[in-house]
C-alpha cells in the first residue's frame, strides 16, 4: 500500500477528483465525482466526501452517507461513491479510503457499513467481498446491497 492521505473535499480538488480516469467499461458504475460535491451542500451534516492523496495528486475519492434516521436502513451509514484512478487501482487506494470511511461510521456510533453496486463483469463486486463486505439483499433498483460488521 502507497502513503496515502485523506482530505475533505474542496474547491482545490473537486477538479482532480472529477477528472479520475477509470479502466474501460467501469465508467457506467459510478456518476461523476462532481455530483457528490453538489449534493453535499444540501445535507452537510450527513454527507462525508474525501479525496485520496498520494504526494499531492489525487487518485481516489469517496463519499460517505451517514443518516440514522433514515428509513431504508442501507441509506444510515454508507458508501455512496467511491472511485480510484485507473493506474492507482491495485494498490491499496480502495482499501485505504474505505477502511477510513468504517472508521467514521464506527466513531458516529454505527454497527454498519454498506454500499449498493450494479452486478456486472467490470463492476465493483469483487472489490467490496474482498474488503469483507457481504450481500445482505437487493435494493428496489436491482442493486446489489454489501453490509460490512464494524
Amino acid at each position: 500500500m502507497g502513503n496515502y492521505i485523506l482530505e475533505e473535499l474542496s474547491a482545490k480538488t473537486i477538479v482532480a477528483a472529477n477528472s479520475l480516469t477509470l479502466k474501460p467499461g467501469q465508467e457506467q458504475f459510478v456518476a461523476p465525482t462532481s455530483y457528490a460535491l453538489a449534493e453535499s451542500y444540501f445535507n452537510p451534516s450527513t454527507e462525508w466526501p474525501r479525496v485520496v492523496l498520494e504526494n499531492d495528486t489525487v487518485v481516489g475519492f469517496i463519499r460517505g452517507h451517514f443518516d440514522p434516521e433514515s428509513d431504508q436502513p442501507e441509506f444510515k451509514s454508507c458508501i455512496w461513491r467511491i472511485v480510484v484512478a485507473a493506474d492507482a487501482q491495485g494498490k491499496g487506494v480502495g482499501r485505504f479510503a474505505v477502511e477510513a470511511l468504517a472508521g467514521e461510521a464506527k466513531s458516529r456510533g454505527f454497527a454498519t457499513l454498506t454500499v449498493l453496486w450494479e452486478s456486472g463483469s467490470k463492476g465493483p463486486g469483487d472489490f467490496f467481498h474482498k474488503l469483507g463486505f457481504v450481500d445482505i439483499g437487493t435494493s428496489r433498483f436491482g442493486e446489489i446491497i454489501g453490509e460490512l460488521k464494524l
